[in-house]
């Protein structure tokens, strides 16, 4: 798929937005995710273990958000060289509703599903 400068304008911002957020989104899991303190004197115990939950589930959620953004700056560059929109593995055209969807889609639909 041969984007047009309207459209390789349109999918960059969207993309920097979307890294934007992820970023953000990991900034603000960084408070949650500080380590948890040891002292039953200060902390009960169950709340030390929601409180070791939380940070579990807050750096699950920051490796989620890191791994979109290294897919987000890999679609960047493929926007740059002119191969974004295009299926890695078959080369045809990637829909345009299924960018809408995933604006880091690296497969068509039909080698997506042969993947799976």
């Amino acid at each position: 798929m041969l984007l047009n400068k309207q459209q390789q304008k349109f999918y960059k911002n969207k993309l920097e937005l979307l890294r934007e957020q992820a970023q953000r989104t990991i900034d603000s899991v960084n408070l949650s995710a500080k380590p948890v303190v040891l002292d039953q004197n200060s902390v009960g115990r169950l709340s030390r273990m929601d409180a070791m939950q939380g940070q579990a589930m807050a750096q699950a959620s920051e490796r989620r958000q890191i791994q979109l953004i290294k897919c987000i700056d890999q679609a960047l560059l493929r926007l740059v060289n002119g191969s974004y929109g295009l299926c890695f593995e078959c080369s045809e055209a990637i829909p345009a509703a299924r960018l809408e969807i995933d604006l880091t889609a690296e497969y068509c639909i039909g080698c997506a599903a042969l993947r799976e």
